[in-house]
């Protein structure tokens, strides 16, 4: 690698080549400098990255420390499956391997993370005047294991008073969060 892969500057005896941690591409000091934690690749100090695997890495961060536990903690939900009119009361959590979504109530399901194709977060409170919409469900479509065909999935928060709608809201906030950042990760 003659070049620094993001300004071209050519590499001598004073410009010397670094590798981002994360994609390995080479670069300059100017464009590979920030040094960000990159847990998920079992480096303990943080490692030098170029600017846009810095802030991938960030996300990441952040969304590890705070999406993940509340994902793997769960929330209840009404959910539907398909067209059908009958919901059925179930919690909803992340595997402890994160790459299962497991619903148990009457009926259990465990839904491949990587078969899930779309995810729309449903609100309400939206107002004219630019006020707070908060998360009251979702709908989630995912390909079953040897089908080409899509099933989709609603949930909607509980409205009982033994399920907590505040919890369910989070959870639904992390579930957002998290579908971003697998939908950022997939385009690289």
């Amino acid at each position: 690698c003659p070049r620094c892969m993001q300004c071209d500057t050519k590499f001598d005896f004073i410009t010397r080549k670094h590798h981002c941690r994360r994609c390995g591409k080479c670069f300059c000091d100017k464009c590979c400098s920030k040094k960000v934690p990159l847990p998920r690749m079992c480096f303990v100090d943080p490692v030098r990255q170029c600017a846009e695997c810095a802030l991938i890495s960030q996300k990441e961060t952040e969304f590890y420390d705070k999406q993940l536990k509340v994902l793997m903690n769960g929330a209840t939900f009404f959910v539907t499956l398909g067209t059908s009119d009958k919901s059925e009361l179930m919690v909803c959590r992340l595997s402890n391997n994160q790459r299962y979504l497991i619903l148990d109530g009457d009926s259990h399901y465990e839904i491949e993370i990587i078969q899930i194709s779309t995810v729309q977060i449903i609100t309400e409170g939206f107002t004219p005047g630019g006020g707070n919409t908060r998360a009251v469900g979702m709908i989630l479509q995912y390909k079953v294991p040897g089908s080409e065909e899509l099933t989709q999935m609603k949930f909607t928060a509980s409205e009982d008073f033994s399920c907590n709608k505040k919890l369910s809201a989070s959870w639904l906030a992390a579930m957002h969060k998290a579908t971003k950042l697998l939908y950022e990760s997939r385009d690289q």
